[in-house]
């Protein structure tokens, strides 16, 4: 897809409508379901690319923002084991990041003893997708690649199988793009397989792409609260080809029978929100209609699962699977804490019909839409 192209897909900014940004700790939404979206049900294993570049993901990611801290102590022999576990029942691709504590470090270990343990076949599946949250200096190119070594090195790997560079900037500063030209480098050096983005808006995404960055996905804030990434972003997603990586779809464990027929606003009423993803995330709830209204959604969500015998949360990633250019969604992982696979992999069987479908888009669209409040997909970052 040229640049071109892509370009008379989204107007100029200074043609559209600047969007209020107020809300600083709630994160992204917008338009339910699409005309383009599919119910069948999703294979195991997709692929991103871009000009070459390939990447085959498992369709539900381990998320390891919970190694980070605020989610109770780490044992790392427990975790890793927690992470075989994983590997071993299908769930083969790990998302993580630079800050998010002993995440990389604890991918080495556990990718070592896969390669000591385990037959070559699941060493091959294996996947470990990391981030990179830069501060706002000068990047030159022994800035960034130091920064990529040390993300190697606790990994343990030569090439890291997807650098995704994070959207938390200024975009008055153009060192994002310095970065993401550095970046491009080392992998055609040889140190990263695929270049990807974190919390990217739509209009820098296009500017990325007409750079020349050969950009796989973008991973943004989408659940059924937040449908935020089906407006601008989706569209231009679809012309390119890049895809979306979802976070946030269960909310933190919001979307779930834990919090149905619960009143948090009443201290010791309901379930603590103990996490600091449960906390993030009931501000999302605020902004887009607040409890009574997502009791409602819950109570839609539980009428779907329960005539399909499964969970609040796996209907919630199905259906985000079931959105527009999105390749996989992200469960967090409390390793060694906590597991859900049996769960995670009820995501592969379930397929939502058309009146599941339609009833939980309507139940959606009773909320704000929060494209109006927030701004597209990372503005909360940049309020």
């Amino acid at each position: 897809m040229s640049s071109s192209t892509a370009r008379t897909l989204l107007p100029p900014a200074a043609a559209r409508p600047p969007v209020p940004r107020r809300l600083r700790s709630a994160r992204c939404t917008g338009s339910a379901a699409s005309a383009e979206t599919t119910t069948a049900v999703p294979a195991r294993v997709t692929t991103v690319s871009n000009r070459g570049d390939t990447l085959p993901i498992c369709r539900v990611l381990n998320g390891m923002w919970q190694t980070s801290g605020g989610w109770g102590p780490i044992d790392r022999d427990a975790a890793v084991d927690a992470m075989l576990a994983y590997a071993d029942a299908g769930l083969t691709t790990f998302d993580m990041a630079d800050h998010y504590g002993p995440a990389e470090d604890l991918y080495g270990m556990f990718i070592n003893k896969v390669r000591r343990e385990r037959p070559p076949e699941l060493l091959e599946e294996v996947k470990g997708l990391t981030k990179w949250v830069p501060p706002p200096v000068k990047m030159t190119r022994k800035y960034v690649e130091d920064n990529i070594n040390r993300s190697r090195k606790r990994m343990d790997v030569a090439a890291l199988d997807m650098l995704q560079s994070t959207g938390m900037w200024d975009y008055s500063n153009p060192g994002y793009l310095d970065a993401l030209k550095h970046i491009t480098d080392l992998k055609e050096e040889g140190k990263i397989k695929t270049v990807a983005l974190t919390n990217f808006d739509t209009e820098r995404l296009q500017i990325i792409l007409e750079n020349g960055i050969p950009v796989v996905s973008n991973q943004v804030q989408h659940s059924i609260v937040d449908m935020r990434p089906q407006q601008r972003m989706a569209e231009l997603c679809q012309l390119t080809g890049v895809k979306l990586i979802t976070y946030g779809t269960v909310m933190g464990g919001l979307l779930s029978e834990k919090f149905l027929d619960t009143n948090v606003s009443i201290p010791f009423a309901g379930p603590p929100l103990n996490t600091p993803s449960l906390q993030k995330y009931k501000r999302m709830v605020d902004a887009w209609g607040g409890w009574s209204l997502f009791q409602s959604l819950l109570q839609t969500l539980r009428k779907v699962s329960l005539k399909h015998g499964v969970s609040i949360a796996t209907v919630a990633v199905r259906y985000i699977l079931n959105q527009t250019s999105v390749a996989g969604s992200m469960v967090g992982v409390r390793l060694g804490l906590s597991e859900h696979i049996k769960d995670t992999n009820a995501i592969f069987s379930l397929e939502l019909d058309e009146e599941d479908m339609n009833s939980i888009t309507e139940a959606s669209k009773k909320g704000r839409n929060l494209m109006d409040i927030i701004g597209d997909c990372g503005d909360e970052y940049r309020a």
